[in-house]
């Protein structure tokens, strides 16, 4: 292993519960290409400071210590940011996971991913020892995506359409934002989507909140979302109707 390899990386969660299976030891990585206007981590962009650099054999060896607390499911989730904007320290760092039994796992929008080269064959050799990802799809319609996020979802769909190929466990996740992407329209078309790859294992709805617009205010950033209150219970219903979430089951380490 390449001891050069440096993970950026901006916070750590030693008990996390909800991205992934089990009790997870999540790292958050900076650097995004997306901007997301309801962003909760806008501190994970571009020109933030790490609070700490590691290698991948020291984040593991920090992981490790709580494998204990992990039962069968946990393990260790990389997010962000975009984790995948550093995909040598994730690769390295899921070998060693791997070679002690650890479950691993990715939550990424997939904003970076393309079939090109020095990247794919990057992302093929990373797959080797993933055995999860949460993928976030922002919104299917690619023109309302660019002005959510600044970016389109061609090479993000892309990525789930990949993922399906080569069997790839994955879970797909959906913030519902009120008047933007909570429509039936857009619901309908994302369930098609997804009930046209054969790998999802679970599909959450993750309702849009505020807690994270204080971060905004304190980097002095326009909150572009002011105004738009979290979904009503009946309209998160709704989306888990119309995304038939029942439909799949959940992920279990076999």
């Amino acid at each position: 292993m390449d001891n050069k390899i440096m993970g950026a990386v901006h916070s750590i969660e030693s008990f996390g519960s909800v991205d992934g299976p089990g009790i997870r030891y999540i790292y958050f990585l900076l650097g995004c290409p997306l901007r997301c206007k309801f962003c909760h981590n806008p501190d994970t962009w571009a020109n933030a400071k790490a609070t700490m650099e590691l290698t991948p054999q020291e984040a593991f060896f920090r992981a490790i210590k709580y494998k204990s607390y992990w039962g069968h499911d946990g393990g260790i989730t990389i997010s962000g940011g975009e984790p995948l904007l550093q995909i040598d320290f994730i690769t390295e760092l899921f070998k060693l996971a791997k070679k002690e039994g650890v479950n691993t796992c990715i939550d990424t929008s997939g904003a970076n991913f393309t079939r090109e080269e020095p990247f794919f064959s990057k992302f093929n050799e990373l797959m080797k020892y993933t055995d999860l990802l949460l993928v976030d799809i922002k919104h299917i319609n690619d023109e309302e995506h660019i002005k959510l996020t600044g970016k389109s979802n061609k090479n993000i769909l892309d990525m789930a359409k990949y993922l399906s190929e080569i069997d790839q466990p994955v879970w797909i996740r959906h913030v519902l934002v009120p008047g933007i992407s909570d429509k039936d329209e857009y619901l309908i078309e994302l369930d098609k989507f997804i009930n046209s790859l054969n790998n999802v294992k679970k599909v959450e709805v993750l309702p849009y909140h505020t807690l994270g617009t204080f971060k905004w205010e304190e980097l002095n950033i326009p909150y572009q979302l002011e105004g738009i209150k979290p979904p009503v219970k009946e309209r998160v219903e709704n989306a888990k109707r119309l995304l038939h979430v029942d439909r799949y089951t959940r992920y279990l380490d076999n």
